[in-house]
């Protein structure tokens, strides 16, 4: 699996994503112009002391990161997704893709993705969930699918 975070805006929510991606084996991207700067003290603070363990990658624009991304199927997670994310057959080299905390991701990203456009199921007043618990949600159902072959068991 890999995660991949467009211009994200909050950076406690992104060291929790990298500390999720770290304790998982996961690779990060992150995406376009962040909301910090990457030593922002609430973003290492949020990654603790994983973030040597991390496989972090940074793209310039979604298609930098569209031409440098092989193998697996892209799919975006938006609350404008057609599709629950549990009906999807996640493979191991898929990218699950999350737009900024206040943007979400573009009509034109989505755009070029209307199939692979997928979401959460929520109660209809809600707006969204914080991004970190959808990346955690969505990821370890993927990881799930395929045996958690890329994370080694606790005892």
């Amino acid at each position: 699996m890999n995660i991949v975070l467009v211009e994200p805006q909050i950076p406690q929510n992104t060291g929790n994503i990298a500390r999720l991606c770290a304790a998982t084996g996961t690779p990060l991207h992150l995406v376009g112009k962040l909301g910090f700067r990457t030593d922002d003290k609430y973003l290492k603070r949020a990654g603790l002391d994983y973030w040597s363990l991390l496989d972090l990658t940074y793209h310039e624009n979604f298609d930098d990161f569209r031409n440098k991304a092989a193998g697996g199927k892209i799919y975006l997670m938006t609350t404008k997704g057609s599709r629950l994310y549990s009906s999807v057959n996640f493979k191991e080299d898929d990218y699950i893709v999350f737009g900024s905390e206040t943007k979400g991701l573009s009509e034109n990203i989505r755009g070029i993705y209307k199939d692979k456009c997928l979401k959460i199921p929520m109660v209809g007043e809600a707006r969204s969930l914080n991004l970190a618990t959808s990346a955690g949600i969505v990821l370890y159902e993927a990881l799930r699918q395929n045996g958690f072959s890329s994370c080694q068991p606790v005892p």
